[in-house]
């Protein structure tokens, strides 16, 4: 059973998953581009946004991630506009959700929270015991909207990403249960 809190967006709008294809590929590297840079300098140094936009956004790597059978990739439109996006892969037992980014002027809406409730019942379907990911240990706002939607922290995680830059995450999983 997927259980969340009630969604905040405007009675009027629609949010819409859409999976991403090759052709979306450009649209998901100017999202990344502008959402990382809006909002994770007080996070990240921007020598570490410019280090690691490449690595997770660069054509190859999307094209790879697109090519996964085990993967999603989803693409976020409210009211037909892109607005962020999703990644998501069934790791047995578990799904690990990779990537849930949204422009910061949609923060606050529950867009985050009913992408979260969208991905937990792909998770149902895939019968997993969990959900779990990991989040930079300074973005209150994320574990916020993490806890709140039933995620615990599990761990500590510090992982070196080369170029003199550290990854310093918390790895939070949501337990599932089913019916």
């Amino acid at each position: 059973m997927v259980n969340g809190p009630a969604m905040r967006t405007d009675f009027n709008d629609k949010l819409t998953f859409k999976p991403a294809t090759t052709a979306d590929i450009p649209l998901i590297q100017s999202l990344a581009h502008r959402i990382w840079h809006a909002y994770y300098p007080s996070i990240i140094s921007v020598a570490q946004i410019e280090y690691m936009l490449p690595r997770m956004y660069g054509e190859e790597v999307i094209t790879q991630e697109l090519a996964d059978p085990n993967l999603r990739y989803d693409l976020l439109l409210l009211n037909d506009d892109p607005i962020g996006y999703a990644s998501y892969r069934f790791e047995s037992p578990s799904v690990f959700l990779s990537k849930l980014y949204l422009t910061p002027e949609t923060h606050g809406r529950g867009i985050g929270q009913r992408t979260l409730a969208h991905i937990a019942e792909f998770a149902q379907t895939q019968r997993a015991s969990s959900i779990y990911l990991f989040v930079n240990k300074r973005n209150e706002k994320a574990i916020r909207a993490y806890l709140r939607f039933g995620f615990v922290i599990e761990e500590a995680v510090v992982k070196d990403i080369g170029g003199g830059f550290v990854m310093d995450d918390y790895k939070m999983r949501k337990h599932l249960t089913h019916d």
